[in-house]
């Protein structure tokens, strides 16, 4: 589609969500959708409720999150159940502000403009829609009109509970633009927009000598005192400051406790009363959400100050901790790498994903449990099945350490030493070996990592170094016996057949003698042992490779090559050491001859067609993988 049509598309359909209509006709509105006068809290939360809420192992993961916070479901779910939900019931966590606290790089600022962006498009629906007092520079909430004694008789009729008080603006304006008569004060729809300044506020720190406190709560406009003649008529004041704007829906302070104290201390009375001082007026009142960032260290000289208790007092501090999934770290790089101008860089696979294992083993702490160390403990987070461990052990490791997160490498200095290689070398195409590379050369140069730590890094490099080995050895072996897949069909046949008559203590009969056989035990355990199936547990393998063929019958299916994982792992790596010579000789050879060239050509036809790589990585990788074989 054109492009400007789709911008006549998107303006006729902002024209028809445009309402406008008196006080009266607003209160018609609200007997239909009394949901229409919650406040900036309540919106905020069903909002994100209405993304979708999923329920995993006792959690709950909230979808509106999953496109832009990796990783961090469980940082998220106490974020929406122990502030968000209570504030939206008018709890009294609603008159706290809502303080992020987390290391740098670590997704606080995505998060707030992750609620920003969606409180935008939230207004732009029937469950969102924001109305306001027409003309109000506040975007006052139309309900401050109705007087406060009958406030209880309107909250019996309508169900709705009125707080705050009219703005001396709209005070002035009920009188001298509309006799008094508050039926007829124009109401309109509005739109959340932080551009506009419509409902979304930003608030940054910078010289204390030069920052002005009207950047908070608006100044008075000089040009108009003539006109009007007093400093306190609100005609001649500016309600522009960045509290007044953002009124019903967020108010943004970037790294808060930067501040200068005599801007804090107007939030005292904005979070608690819900209201604030501005100029020579009584106080204005205020629906925002507060949200504030900071780090760790700022926070901790920040509660270590007297002076500050009192505003300590009202906050809701919030740990947005690194994310400790190797799966979700590489989506967050692959998420930077589109969003750069690397991203026509070829990048091999399984590179972002070794570059994730040294990032989360730095930020992971050592467990006290003697038989999980740091590999393990990284592989139980990210959601793999280790023999011995379950759901259980991987809430008491979480449990362990309640500042593990708080540290470590973040994802911004990877993607830098990626691009850092990329750009050096003039490269097309990057693998593993050239990230962990760059990630080790850079580690001496960057300024917040002690000598200690960097010991300690050094260790996870080399950590996920043999990862990455054996990594690589896998992809090479799925590649080789790709080429001999009807081997790899063969030899599991032959387990098959094994396992039946083992199972139904039967015999075999040999295909060329007519001789009966028992069931090879050599050949099933050479192929169990592949993937740790103990002597022990043999037999429960065997059985459930049984019942797994049962029932593929049973709905007529066939019991074929892909049909159990683990299986297929287990031949795989049988038929590769049976392969094992060939593979050194093929990847290792300078002078191949016909047989091996053809072979070669065929795992790299393999790698690239059917594993992402290119020809350039794919031949990188059998070289790699030729010199570990031959060690």
């Amino acid at each position: 589609m054109d492009i400007l049509k789709k911008i006549q598309d998107h303006r006729e359909q902002e024209e028809e969500l445009k309402w406008e209509g008196t006080f009266s006709e607003y209160l018609d509105l609200l007997k239909e959708r009394p949901y229409l006068a919650q406040s900036a809290h309540s919106r905020v939360y069903n909002m994100i409720k209405s993304a979708g809420v999923a329920e995993e192992h006792d959690h709950k993961r909230y979808k509106f999150f999953d496109e832009d916070i990796y990783g961090l479901d469980e940082a998220m779910e106490k974020l929406v159940e122990e502030y968000f939900h209570p504030a939206a019931r008018r709890l009294d966590v609603r008159k706290r502000i809502l303080l992020l606290m987390g290391p740098v790089s670590g997704g606080k600022s995505t998060l707030v403009n992750l609620l920003k962006r969606g409180m935008e498009k939230y207004t732009h629906t029937d469950e969102g829609a924001v109305f306001a007092i027409k003309g109000c520079p506040m975007h006052e909430d139309p309900l401050h009109l109705v007087p406060n004694h009958l406030r209880k008789d309107f909250q019996e009729e309508y169900g709705i509970r009125i707080e705050g008080s009219l703005s001396p603006l709209n005070t002035m304006r009920v009188e001298t633009e509309y006799g008094g008569r508050i039926e007829d004060v124009l109401v309109e729809r509005i739109f959340f927009s932080e551009d506009k300044r419509t409902g979304i506020g930003t608030f940054s720190p910078s010289d204390p000598k030069s920052q002005d406190i009207a950047d908070l709560t608006g100044s008075i406009d000089f040009s108009t005192i003539a006109q009007y003649g007093s400093e306190s008529d609100p005609r001649a004041y500016r309600f522009d400051g960045e509290l007044n704007k953002a009124n019903r829906g967020i108010m943004e302070f970037q790294e808060m406790l930067k501040c200068d104290e005599k801007f804090l201390w107007h939030l005292l009375s904005l979070t608690q009363e819900g209201n604030f001082k501005a100029g020579r007026f009584a106080l204005i009142s205020a629906d925002e959400l507060i949200i504030a960032h900071t780090n760790e260290a700022e926070y901790r000289s920040f509660i270590a100050n007297k002076k500050n208790e009192a505003l300590h007092s009202r906050m809701i501090v919030m740990p947005v901790p690194y994310n400790l999934k190797v799966s979700q770290e590489e989506r967050i790089y692959e998420k930077m790498i589109r969003e750069s101008d690397i991203r026509d860089v070829h990048i091999a696979p399984h590179t972002l994903r070794v570059a994730a294992m040294f990032t989360i083993l730095t930020r992971l702490k050592e467990s006290k449990k003697a038989s999980i160390d740091v590999l393990k403990k990284m592989r139980l987070y990210d959601g793999e099945i280790l023999e011995g461990f379950s759901d259980v052990d991987v809430e008491e490791l979480k449990k362990e350490h309640a500042d593990e997160g708080m540290s470590g490498i973040d994802p911004r200095y990877v993607i830098n030493r990626i691009s850092s290689t990329i750009i050096k070398k003039e490269l097309t195409s990057i693998n593993a070996l050239d990230v962990l590379r760059s990630l080790k050369d850079g580690l001496g140069s960057h300024a917040s990592i002690s000598n200690e730590d960097k010991e300690r890094y050094l260790d996870f490099i080399s950590l996920a170094r043999k990862e990455y080995d054996e990594i690589a050895k896998k992809e090479v072996q799925k590649a080789f016996v790709y080429s001999y897949e009807e081997s790899a069909v063969t030899l599991m046949d032959n387990y098959l057949d094994n396992v039946e008559a083992y199972c139904n203590k039967a015999k075999l009969r040999d295909p060329l003698t007519g001789e009966e056989l028992n069931p090879d035990e050599r050949l099933m355990r050479s192929i169990e042992e592949q993937i740790g199936v103990s002597e022990n547990a043999k037999k429960a393998f065997r059985e459930e490779i049984l019942i797994r063929i049962s029932a593929y019958a049973r709905k007529g299916k066939k019991f074929d090559y892909q049909s159990h994982e683990r299986l297929r792992e287990a031949i795989q790596k049988k038929l590769f050491a049976d392969l094992k010579d060939v593979v050194k000789i093929t990847t290792s050879t300078k002078t191949p001859d016909e047989q091996q060239l053809k072979k070669i050509n065929e795992v790299v036809a393999t790698l690239i067609d059917e594993h992402g790589y290119n020809s350039s990585s794919a031949n990188e990788l059998l070289k790699y993988v030729g010199s570990l074989l031959n060690r």
